[in-house]
């Protein structure tokens, strides 16, 4: 069996070394599959404060996503810079208005949404007609549902989204039984004490992410009282998310849903 050329035991970060590869392909050193696996690790760039993953999309079918907050504008400018001249897929989470009206002077084609806080360029045109529904306990918690929902739709998914059926009016959900049960996967998200999960589950036989999040009053704890009554749902098929998480969760329904 041909054995992995030095070319492959390392990230392959140079045209050197790209070339080697392909010409260890062509004379049969390496099977195409071995040639496949190092390239699954191609390449990053090394901006010192930032390593760009170009190879993402390869590995996971999503490129890399930029998480905003804690990075200067700066910064995020030429992360986005590198972003856009290697595959040109935009994708920033946790974004604010006074960021996105920054980026657009250089890159006038960027979109905002304010609600979902997320920067993006395009969205990808749905493949399937299976439907992710969007759930949430009430109106407080539409930010977090907005980012799971455009996270959806950028990764090329249907998505319906319903709004403030919690369980302080159960009969609102009831109404939406429909649509319960034709969506191939269910997001709620949901605060205070977080019991819409429980309730939608028990409904379906789909699989529900559950998403805490912060809204609610000082019991709540910002999150965790939601948090601990999604992780202890009686009903089975419930998998939960972190706090405020609405881009892991759409991620997660995305991979579900295809």
């Amino acid at each position: 069996m041909p054995r992995v050329s030095s070319a492959t035991r390392h990230l392959l970060d140079s045209q050197k070394s790209i070339k080697k590869l392909l010409k260890d392909l062509a004379t049969h050193k390496i099977t195409p599959a071995l040639a496949f696996k190092a390239l699954k690790g191609l390449p990053y760039k090394d901006l010192k404060f930032a390593k760009i993953d170009h190879h993402r999309l390869l590995r996971k079918g999503l490129g890399e996503v930029v998480y905003c907050e804690g990075k200067t504008p700066a910064q995020i400018k030429k992360i986005l810079r590198e972003i856009i001249k290697r595959n040109g897929q935009v994708f920033l989470t946790r974004a604010s208005k006074d960021l996105a009206d920054y980026l657009k002077k250089e890159f006038a084609f960027l979109k905002y949404n304010e609600l979902a806080r997320i920067i993006y360029a395009k969205k990808q045109e749905p493949k399937s007609k299976k439907t992710v529904l969007i759930l949430t306990a009430g109106t407080s918690d539409m930010p977090v549902a907005e980012e799971a929902r455009l996270t959806l739709e950028i990764m090329g998914n249907r998505v319906k989204a319903v709004y403030d059926v919690g369980v302080a009016g159960i009969h609102r959900l009831f109404d939406r039984l429909n649509d319960i049960s034709s969506a191939n996967v269910i997001i709620v998200v949901a605060g205070m004490e977080g019991a819409l999960a429980s309730f939608v589950a028990g409904l379906t036989e789909n699989p529900v992410i559950a998403v805490p999040t912060s809204v609610g009053y000082g019991s709540s704890f910002k999150g965790i009282a939601p948090l601990l009554t999604m992780m202890n749902c009686c009903s089975p098929g419930v998998t939960v998310v972190n706090i405020d998480n609405g881009f892991g969760a759409g991620y997660f329904a995305s991979l579900i849903n295809k």
